[in-house]
């Protein structure tokens, strides 16, 4: 059977990290998030119903249904998990796989990694612009002004920020200035302009 899911293998020294992308989001409905919710267990089935808006409950749902696509060529069944100190969920009973889940309006996104793992998604929104000072270093800040599409350029460098931040798993408490030092890890970055959303992975050197 073919997976119900895309899924995309990115292949890295000592490391294999799959993704896979849904960005159908005709299917945000009511009906489907209730047809998800028998597919889940009792855990992610009352962290999703926890949303009070629509797409956060088909977000949370589908990017755990997503998970165990990209889990089940492992053997993975069972997805009981934990937050460490800073938020970031880990398999309980699978402590050496690692993954990480991110979402917008425009699309979700999940990977798994053997090693720390990180992936954000991001939609194009012009007033992002305005968080530029606050999140960029000056070379990143004068490559966005300097572009003829400043958002696509502000939106691959925030999905990489946010991608190495999630896979050191300390949450946003890092310099955002400083966060693309190149330390120990590799970065892959997308586009998709037809659906205004760009997504980076960033995985364990």
């Amino acid at each position: 059977m073919l997976p119900i899911f895309p899924i995309m293998t990115i292949f890295a020294p000592d490391s294999i990290a799959m993704v896979t992308i849904f960005d159908d989001m005709s299917q945000v409905t009511e009906a489907e998030v209730q047809r998800m919710l028998p597919l889940v267990d009792g855990q992610r089935r009352i962290e999703a119903l926890r949303y009070k808006h629509l797409f956060g409950q088909f977000a949370c749902l589908k990017s755990w249904l997503m998970l165990q696509e990209l889990l089940k060529p492992l053997g993975i069944s069972n997805l009981d998990f934990d937050f460490n100190e800073h938020g970031k969920p880990f398999l309980k009973h699978h402590p050496d796989i690692h993954f990480n889940l991110s979402h917008c309006k425009n699309g979700i996104a999940a990977v798994v990694d053997f090693a720390p793992v990180g992936i954000d998604i991001e939609s194009f929104r012009k007033d992002n612009l305005s968080l530029v000072r606050k999140t960029m270093n000056p070379t990143e800040a004068e490559w966005i002004y300097a572009s003829s599409e400043p958002v696509e350029v502000f939106t691959q460098y925030w999905t990489k920020k946010e991608a190495v931040v999630k896979l050191r798993g300390t949450g946003i408490i890092d310099d955002l200035h400083r966060v693309l030092d190149g330390k120990g890890y590799r970065l892959e970055t997308h586009l998709n302009r037809e659906k205004r959303y760009a997504w980076s992975v960033a995985y364990t050197l």
